[in-house]
């Protein structure tokens, strides 16, 4: 199947927009609704970026019905190259068979699939150009061993209201150690912050409005306020987490995904990221708890944890430590926080 008849499949040749279900993490499920020729844009944009032409191959390893992965499509039918699409169960080892058996040079995955194709101590074919990695923040730890591996991966940021990515790092930082951020603008985007340091976004891309529980909502305005905090210098911005990742702990203002981020540190590799969450629970004393959650913990989850709790200061520390069998997760493998806190206070925790 090539681009064309995969994109008519999801309604592209009628010619009407295109509604999206959200992808992220919290808040309540709501689908955004993009154009056409906001997707085209989006999808011209990215390939220009990255250096696809007509001999180029998208790969297509992210589900049609999230922009992640329609925006894949896009780019191929854009830039009149190749297509492939893995078929079947996420699996690492078969999807780098597939990669080589195709000689795919350009795809798109979230920070998950870099993380499996890790621990199963993958290289990577050498067709590969570029691999995009959004849907969340690859750490550069991960990054860096992604690259040693021969994954040529890229940062990017981006979101469903955008038609895929905002800012993506330069290929030609591919020669250098990865940093996960700044990351340069594409040239179709205006950003600023907000008096409050949340992203402003303004651009033909934009999403046309959403759509909640039925009811078509145009979007109002040039500039789309975000709930994202970030850093813009010029024509780069920095992403530094949601808003809703801030919590009042004891008095004090915690940074939740920053604490995740220190305990992994702390770590030194002993707990595997994207097994390891932070999660706050309201606290009648505290104001909120955190709570240390791990996925199929390993014999090192007790030591890391208590070494962290030595070292943290008490806004910082944890209420307890939670072991779960699974992660409630997306289609594009992102942690459901809401999910997890429900299950968390299900279990009385704190």
């Amino acid at each position: 199947m090539n681009a064309d008849d995969i994109l008519k499949t999801a309604f592209w040749s009628d010619g009407d927009p295109i509604p999206f279900q959200t992808s992220g993490s919290t808040g309540a499920a709501k689908q955004i609704v993009l154009t056409k020729e906001a997707l085209l844009l989006s999808a011209h944009a990215v390939n220009d970026w990255l250096r696809v032409g007509a001999a180029s191959i998208w790969g297509l390893a992210l589900p049609l019905h999230h922009v992640g992965g329609f925006g894949v499509a896009a780019r191929a039918y854009a830039a009149g190259c190749g297509l492939s699409v893995y078929e079947g169960k996420w699996n690492p080892a078969r999807f780098a068979e597939w990669i080589a058996d195709i000689g795919v040079t350009h795809v798109s995955l979230v920070p998950t699939q870099i993380h499996d194709l890790l621990a199963a101590g993958l290289h990577a074919p050498p067709s590969l150009v570029a691999v995009v990695v959004g849907g969340g923040k690859l750490s550069e730890e991960s990054g860096q061993a992604a690259r040693d591996n021969g994954w040529p991966v890229l940062a990017s940021y981006g979101m469903t209201e955008a038609a895929s990515q905002i800012a993506t790092q330069n290929i030609e930082l591919l020669e250098s150690p990865y940093a996960a951020s700044p990351l340069e603008l594409l040239p179709i985007w205006e950003a600023e912050e907000s008096p409050g340091g949340l992203l402003r976004i303004k651009g033909e891309a934009l999403f046309a409005g959403n759509i909640e529980q039925g009811i078509f909502h145009p979007r109002e305005g040039a500039w789309f306020a975000t709930r994202d905090r970030v850093t813009v210098s010029g024509n780069t911005l920095s992403p530094r987490g949601r808003v809703d990742s801030l919590v009042k702990v004891m008095g004090e203002l915690v940074d939740v995904e920053a604490v995740e981020k220190r305990f992994l540190e702390l770590a030194h590799g002993t707990v595997r990221e994207g097994t390891f969450a932070v999660i706050a629970i309201p606290d009648p004393r505290r104001e909120n708890a955190l709570i240390a959650v791990f996925e199929n913990p390993n014999p090192a989850t007790e030591a890391a944890y208590a070494a962290y709790q030595s070292k943290a200061p008490g806004p910082e520390r944890f209420s307890c430590l939670f072991s779960t069998p699974y992660f409630p997760r997306t289609a594009l493998g992102k942690l459901c926080r809401d999910e997890l806190r429900q299950i968390c206070m299900a279990r009385g925790l704190g």
